[in-house]
């Protein structure tokens, strides 16, 4: 190599700790300088294209766009070479050496003030390029303007104190190469499979071929640059299986493309498949982000809310404003307006689906509704998140037929204010309720709750249009008179006489001193229809079920003491039993024993009996003596 006008240039105090700071802090990963180095020479060749393009005179313009790597195990190098615009000998001091200008001082003194300032130097070649000394003890570059008539010229640098600059005599074709030779503790990187694994993880959509050893790398096409209308079905399954490692194919396909008033293109997949529960780590989900197509986050966790986490899929823009380090997101508005985009079409996609395919929707649901119902705090696109949840019903044919709260509103009775729902473990469960007697009785749909984060969800979305969500458990019992009844009683009971009256009183007092403290009172129930008794809470505060669940999950949580009170249904056939055997004896053993079976078991149908060992000795003790009184019967 001959070299002429050689000039070697001292890196300032203030410099030397921008580069150290470039090198050492802003950086996370190692492997990271192969994608700068790639990402210069795309942008090396788009330039070089344009020109080219627009007509302009360009030396060895036959030369094919394309990138090169190699490497030598045996000399610790790699080799970077690109057929793009090159550099002059000025181009190559304002590039490579920007980071040496007189105004480096002041750059880090704004960067020192705010960190916004790095967004100004973000692509440009002089600040990514110089990662590559993380794994380099030094790095020399040759490089030949795309123009006839410039001299190629030489750059070389160990990145501590100065770099040198020449030109040279020797013929070069134009683009730029760039020696890397290796420090000992980078020697890993000089491997064919290390590298290879790189450019596939970072840089594997670079639109140009990307060669390693002269075999392409970058084979498959970056589909969400793509129009719609040229891919194929099986394009889109293809490229979702390589992107999740799924062996089926997706369940929705969002290809998305908007250019005002911000610009970015965005592929995303629903998946058939739910694995939230199988996967080891919670933060395994996000978005791959690209800035022209390359990757500078894998699982990006902030373009999409959590409770869309089961969707997959890339996001590029042309520029989007990142750190110094391309590593992680500035809190910008560009970015914001980004994600609220991407958002919004993963929801309107959901609503198309949800209108035009209601059993396609409902599959996705099953699989993905557990997730998407943590969305009740996403105040922004709250209208979008109600019309797409589904509950099961009161007026569903089995367990497995969904509603949308728009069937339950069209499907209200006249003069409904409110939307009725009850929790349990599973329909039976629910089905058995005391609480849904009068519902039942009066026609009145009720959706049933079996998931413990449904009670957050309508608690906290409190209404669906004007619409409030009412437990069972807590809804005022005037506001269902008005409704009629179309059921009767399975017991048909002649009305109390006045006297039975005062009798029944008197019997709810007892009942009242045999539990004590444990209740606050004990009345006579307007809901009760088929059942002797039932528990409501007293100040209609915290739930019986969230009571529940708060206990079983040891949340810290300071429990108020929970005031209740005992129904009692007089109209069924234990208590008008239990009213005679009173009127002959107040003090019977049997009405005691009745009383803490009626109030344990409806602790028992709540699911907040903490001990049932008394209750199943006296149930034991209460089931002899009938199974003596039958025995004498049949005798």
């Amino acid at each position: 190599m001959a070299e002429v006008q050689t000039k070697k240039y001292e890196f300032k105090a203030e410099v030397k700790k921008l580069l150290d700071i470039l090198v050492h802090s802003l950086y996370s990963s190692r492997e990271i300088f192969l994608r700068e180095l790639i990402s210069n020479a795309s942008d090396a060749l788009d330039k070089v294209r344009f020109e080219i393009t627009k007509g302009s005179e360009v030396a060895d313009k036959e030369l094919p766009l394309e990138i090169k790597i190699d490497f030598d195990e045996k000399k610790n190098t790699i080799t970077i070479s690109d057929t793009g615009i090159g550099m002059t000998r000025d181009e190559l001091i304002t590039n490579i050496g920007t980071i040496a200008k007189s105004g480096s001082e002041e750059f880090l003194k704004q960067l020192s003030e705010n960190k916004e300032a790095a967004n100004n130097i973000i692509g440009r070649f002089g600040v990514g390029f110089y990662s590559v000394f993380m794994v380099a003890k030094e790095v020399i570059i040759k490089s030949k303007s795309f123009r006839k008539d410039e001299p190629a010229v030489w750059w070389k640098s160990d990145g501590s104190g100065d770099y040198e600059i020449a030109e040279l005599n020797e013929p070069l074709k134009k683009g730029t190469i760039i020696e890397i030779h290796l420090r000992d503790d980078a020697k890993e990187f000089a491997d064919k499979y290390r590298l290879e694994g790189i450019i596939k993880r970072h840089s594997n959509f670079i639109s140009f071929p990307i060669y390693l050893k002269n075999e392409k790398i970058n084979t498959i096409a970056a589909l969400w640059r793509e129009p719609k209308t040229s891919i194929k079905p099986e394009q889109y399954n293809e490229f979702y299986k390589f992107l999740t490692h799924d062996t089926e194919d997706p369940l929705e396909v969002i290809h998305t493309s908007v250019d005002a008033p911000i610009q970015f293109n965005a592929l995303l997949f629903i998946p058939k498949r739910s694995y939230e529960f199988w996967r080891w780590s919670k933060d395994d989900y996000g978005l791959d982000l690209y800035v022209r197509r390359v990757l500078i986050q894998h699982q990006n966790k902030d373009l999409l809310p959590e409770y869309l986490s089961f969707v997959k899929g890339v996001v590029d823009s042309e520029d989007l404003p990142l750190n110094i380090s391309r590593e992680t997101l500035q809190e910008n508005i560009i970015f914001t307006k980004i994600a609220n985009s991407v958002t919004m079409n993963v929801l309107s996609h959901l609503l198309k689906v949800a209108k035009d395919n209601p059993e396609r929707y409902n599959d996705f649901w099953r699989e993905h509704g557990r997730v998407f119902k943590l969305g009740y705090m996403d105040f922004t696109n709250a209208d979008k998140y109600q019309q797409l949840l589904r509950f099961n019903s009161s007026a569903s044919t089995d367990e497995k037929e969904l509603i949308s709260l728009d069937d339950y509103v069209s499907r209200m009775k006249k003069d409904q204010k409110e939307i009725y729902f009850a929790l349990g473990s599973g329909r039976e469960a629910i089905d058995l309720n005391p609480h849904l007697e009068i519902f039942k009785s009066k026609g009145l749909e009720v959706l049933y709750l079996y998931d413990p984060v449904d009670e957050f969800v309508v608690t906290s979305i409190r209404k669906y249009k004007d619409f409030e969500f009412k437990s069972v458990e807590s809804v005022d019992l005037k506001s269902l008179e008005k409704f009629d009844d179309l059921t009767e009683s399975k017991e048909n009971f002649e009305p109390l006489s006045k006297d039975d009256e005062k009798h029944f009183d008197s019997l709810l007092d007892k009942m009242k001193k045999i539990l004590g403290d444990r209740i606050k009172e004990v009345i006579e129930s307007k809901r009760l229809k088929d059942s002797p008794s039932c528990l409501i809470n007293a100040d209609n505060s915290i739930s019986s079920t969230m009571r529940k669940i708060l206990k079983m999950s040891n949340t810290e949580v300071n429990l108020p003491s929970r005031e209740v009170i005992l129904e009692i249904n007089k109209d069924h056939k234990l208590i008008r039993n239990l009213l005679e055997i009173f009127k002959k004896n107040s003090d019977d053993e049997f009405i005691k024993d009745t009383t803490e079976q009626l109030y344990e078991s409806a602790l028992l149908l709540e699911g907040n009996l903490d001990d049932p060992h008394k209750l199943v000795n006296r149930l034991n003790k209460m089931l002899t003596e009938a199974s003596d009184l039958y025995k004498n019967k049949i005798e």
